[in-house]
């Protein structure tokens, strides 16, 4: 069944091996706008190369993925392009280009999306025009670094790198966020920090999510609060996981099989031993 062009990610039962090992194993889910999914399961059980296949990164052995109702299974690197400018990601510890101030690491993402409109010609960086000075800018000053304009990623702690992350990830106002493991490593403050940015992200524009976390707490968060941008505090949600566009879902990965996929009180309720490892606020 092809999806409507309302829907945001749909893998339909996609495998893909790394010699006899399977990275995915006829993982098949659909994902609609403005909706959250928080992506657990251990080391190697096909977490981050999800995400590279939702964006054509990594191409799956069978199966179909369609990005925002268009079929990329087969598309050609060049046809990839536009539809990866409406996705933002943030890579394991950042991705952060060290060679390049914060400034330019927030702009790059805006210098080089084809959409006309924001196309930037005849420029290798942001310096000079203004509407990507005032766009990062303004970015930077929603994840409260502002002041880190001319500073290179080293100058930085783990924390705020991953807070500079965030800003490049949707300084082009994505209809569909990638975060991989944006807490790791992480101090339970900074983590929190990076998960409220976050909820800010998803409430205020209504953006499409996807988080893999090895933490249930960042789950726990993302499903029962929402932010609240007259007191600029997450607080909880009065519907909890299913309020409306709060619906979030829990998927948990398994030796590259989808093992579960529900709410979080389907996933507290659930009697699977490896599922249930996951619900523990440390995460596993």
């Amino acid at each position: 069944m092809t999806p409507s062009d309302s829907t945001i990610l749909r893998f339909e039962d996609v495998s893909l091996h790394f010699g006899a090992t399977p990275a995915l194993d006829h993982v098949s889910f659909e994902m609609q706008p403005g909706q959250t999914f928080v992506i657990q399961g251990a080391a190697g059980s096909g977490k981050t190369i999800l995400l590279k296949v939702a964006v054509g990164l990594v191409r799956p052995d069978s199966g179909r993925v369609w990005l925002f109702g268009q079929e990329i299974t087969h598309l050609r690197e060049q046809d990839l392009f536009d539809l990866r400018t409406r996705v933002g990601i943030l890579f394991q510890e950042g991705g952060l280009f060290d060679s390049l101030t914060v400034a330019e690491n927030v702009a790059y993402p805006l210098i080089n999306r084809r959409i006309l409109h924001h196309a930037v010609k005849g420029s290798s960086n942001g310096n000079g025009d203004p509407a990507i000075e005032e766009r990062v800018r303004e970015t930077l000053r929603f994840v409260e670094l502002e002041e880190t304009l001319d500073k290179f990623p080293n100058e930085l702690s783990g924390g705020m790198r991953r807070r500079v992350g965030i800003a490049r990830a949707v300084v082009t106002e994505p209809a569909l966020v990638l975060y991989d493991s944006p807490t790791a490593g992480l101090d339970p403050i900074t983590a929190y920090t990076i998960i409220s940015l976050i909820l800010k992200e998803r409430d205020q524009r209504n953006t499409a999510t996807i988080m893999v976390t090895h933490r249930f707490q960042d789950g726990h968060l993302m499903a029962n609060f929402r932010y609240n941008p007259n007191s600029g505090q997450i607080e909880r949600a009065a519907g909890g996981s299913n309020s409306g566009q709060m619906s979030t879902k829990f998927l948990v990965m398994n030796a590259g099989r989808l093992v579960f996929e529900g709410t979080e009180s389907e996933m507290q309720a659930t009697q699977d031993p490896y599922v249930r490892k996951f619900l523990r606020l440390g995460g596993a």
